[in-house]
């Protein structure tokens, strides 16, 4: 894979993610949804995901740096991706099993402990105020995030594929002559 296609991959997560975006401020501002706890974690990963492949598809870094760049990529649309597999496990409990975790926000002790709270749920994370195509909001951010991840991931082995099989040196590598 040239690093061309990996910048080009670059810039097809971060038009993916804008758009993804724009979607979830369409639906707040326009329409007047307003998003759960969870739902503003997911856009936090969102935003990270969407700077850190626009930052890589602008730079334009050799090997190493696609490496690393993939690597943050894949990172930010996997906590995405556990965010929105919880918030669709939320959406399918009873809402009398739910803490009212905005309620408790003042009373916690540390941040660490204020995420745990905010990741349980709340009763406004378990109910389906919108749907497309009978996908909530929650399913559809699943889908992308999991396009996305297997996407980043796709691109982080094969940058270390072509790295094992093509060192930046130009020489042969240990694992060419192995295999021949």
């Amino acid at each position: 894979m040239s690093l061309a296609s990996s910048r080009f991959l670059f810039l097809m997560a971060s038009i993916a993610a804008a758009l993804a975006m724009g979607v979830a401020s369409y639906l707040e501002y326009a329409v007047g949804l307003f998003p759960c706890s969870l739902c503003i974690l997911q856009r936090l990963c969102l935003m990270l995901l969407l700077v850190n492949c626009l930052v890589a598809c602008v730079h334009g870094p050799t090997r190493k740096g696609c490496i690393a760049y993939a690597a943050m990529g894949a990172a930010f649309a996997s906590a995405g991706l556990a965010l929105a597999w919880r918030n669709v496990l939320v959406q399918s409990e009873s809402n009398e099993l739910l803490p009212d975790c905005v309620a408790q926000l003042p009373e916690v002790d540390s941040w660490w402990s204020a995420a745990h709270r905010v990741a349980n749920g709340a009763p406004d994370c378990a109910s389906v105020t919108w749907t497309l195509f009978d996908l909530s909001i929650p399913e559809w951010s699943l889908l992308f995030f999991l396009a996305v991840a297997v996407s980043m991931t796709y691109l982080l082995l094969r940058l270390v594929w072509d790295a094992l099989v093509r060192p930046l040196g130009g020489e042969t590598s240990q694992l060419v002559r192995a295999l021949d």
